[in-house]
């Protein structure tokens, strides 16, 4: 009874996503977001200890439920740079429209300074906007339109980043921010 009551328990907290762990290097660099088994695996092998917990549910002989979790050893990973490409644009504003938070299939990529003006096609100049903000802004900046920006556009640091802003944005894992650099909040 207290085994299957365990794993309802844990399977309700996976489906609505309280499941994840953020695992970072032994230098504090994130590097995955991993599942709480695997997180608590690593954790009794000795390879990682836990930083943050989920106070409200207990694993085993008091052991929280691990949120974050830093390796003891360093392992060096290649540095890739995150492409700009519209998918990932979308993905880094959380598919919202940055002028009025309006989220649809309507959304489109909008130039912070117009490239008519000398603006370029990089992470800091591109943004999310719905039709209507974008023709409302025209070909003119976010200040001269009065429409400032929610979140000012920021060069990802890796995909990673994707998916932890997305989960500390949705309200699941605030604790996250601490660790997770290059997001702007």
């Amino acid at each position: 009874m207290r085994l299957l009551k365990y794993t309802v328990s844990m399977t309700c907290k996976l489906n609505f996503g309280m499941g994840q762990t953020l695992v970072l290097n032994a230098s504090y660099e994130p590097l995955n977001i991993t599942s709480w088994r695997r997180a608590v695996i690593l954790m009794i092998k000795g390879k990682a200890e836990s930083l943050e917990e989920d106070q409200s549910y207990s694993i085993h002989c008091g052991r929280k439920l691990p949120t974050v979790i830093r390796l003891r050893y360093y392992v060096k990973v290649p540095f890739r740079e995150v492409s700009l490409t519209r998918k990932n644009i979308l993905l880094r504003d959380n598919n919202a429209c940055q002028y009025c938070n309006h989220r649809g299939s309507d959304l489109s990529i909008d130039h912070v300074l117009p490239r008519s003006r000398g603006g370029t096609d990089n992470w800091e100049n591109v943004t999310t906007a719905c039709l209507r903000c974008n023709v409302l802004k025209g070909n003119r900046t976010p200040e001269e339109a009065n429409m400032p920006l929610k979140r000012k556009p920021y060069r990802p640091l890796s995909n990673l980043n994707f998916e932890a802003t997305r989960q500390i944005d949705s309200g699941r894992h605030k604790e996250w921010s601490k660790y997770v650099i290059g997001i702007a909040i």
